[in-house]
């Protein structure tokens, strides 16, 4: 009886929205991603209650925003980190919610330095099949074709009926929230589009123009899609959220304090998600 009740006087006692890193509960934590010091130093200074663990090379910070547990995640840059990354903040924390957030090059002229892209999808612009040519044929990419490595059990290069680019849809709640602060954000636009994922800067005309109008890619970056992916196996609620850093089609160079200003952005999207699920 002695050890029941103290049970129930240690959990009073908790601090508000108190979480486990190894098992889920009530206070499942909100996972906010970024793969530099630029994009994720900003965020964890606002956090109370830090605490840092290290897995490999992969740091994660956790605390409480507004007594509600947030993790900050700094994947590195790539999609083979990112996705790394993802599984291991999966499987550590059980988050409620992943935001994948930094910056990204722009691959339409009409976006410009500060705007921030709403990432309805995210879409892989990784994996191509190129077109047989013989010796001293030479290369071109805008003849490369997209394969579909999640759909096809079989030969992914053989498989002519799954030639189009892996895409994933973000979460309308993360959607809908993150629309409702956009007013809040006076430094661009905030608009909805789609978020390229490779381990490529693309800075060719052409090319760009191809993921433009192929895969409907608003920016492109190196790490959304990859992260989307696995959460999307583990079913956890993802959304990216991107700010133009650079815009080769329009000539604006590349700006870094452009990351600071998603993560000022990022964070009321996340103090609004978070006072939502108070309610």
């Amino acid at each position: 009886m002695r050890s029941k009740l103290l049970a129930v006087l240690l959990l009073f006692c908790l601090p508000s929205g108190v979480f486990s890193q190894h098992s889920p509960g009530a206070y499942r934590p909100v996972v906010v991603q970024g793969a530099m010091p630029s994009e994720t130093e900003k965020f964890v200074s606002r956090l109370e209650n830090v605490s840092t663990d290290s897995i490999g090379g992969w740091m994660f910070w956790r605390g409480t925003l507004d007594g509600y547990p947030v993790v900050v995640s700094r994947t590195l840059k790539g999609m083979a980190n990112a996705a790394a990354a993802t599984a291991l903040a999966i499987e550590r924390y059980h988050p409620r919610a992943i935001i994948n957030q930094g910056t990204a090059g722009g691959l339409e002229p009409g976006l410009h330095l500060f705007d921030i892209v709403l990432g309805t999808s995210a879409v892989s612009l990784a994996a191509f099949k190129t077109p047989y040519k013989p010796a001293g044929g030479g290369s071109n990419s805008l003849d490369w074709r997209p394969m579909n490595l999640m759909a096809s059990e079989g030969s992914a290069g053989a498989d002519s009926t799954r030639r189009t680019a892996v895409r994933f849809v973000g979460d309308s709640s993360l959607l809908a929230t993150a629309r409702s602060v956009a007013r809040l954000y006076t430094r661009g636009r905030v608009v909805n589009g789609v978020i390229g994922s490779s381990d490529m800067w693309n800075d060719e005309i052409d090319r760009i123009a191809r993921l433009h109008a192929e895969f409907g890619a608003s920016v492109e970056e190196m790490e959304t899609a990859a992260a989307a992916q696995v959460a999307s196996l583990f079913r956890v609620a993802f959304v990216g959220i991107r700010v133009v850093s650079d815009n080769t089609t329009n000539g604006d160079s590349y700006n870094p304090k452009t990351g600071e200003e998603c993560e000022d952005f990022v964070y009321q999207v996340v103090k609004a998600y978070v006072s939502g699920l108070a309610r």
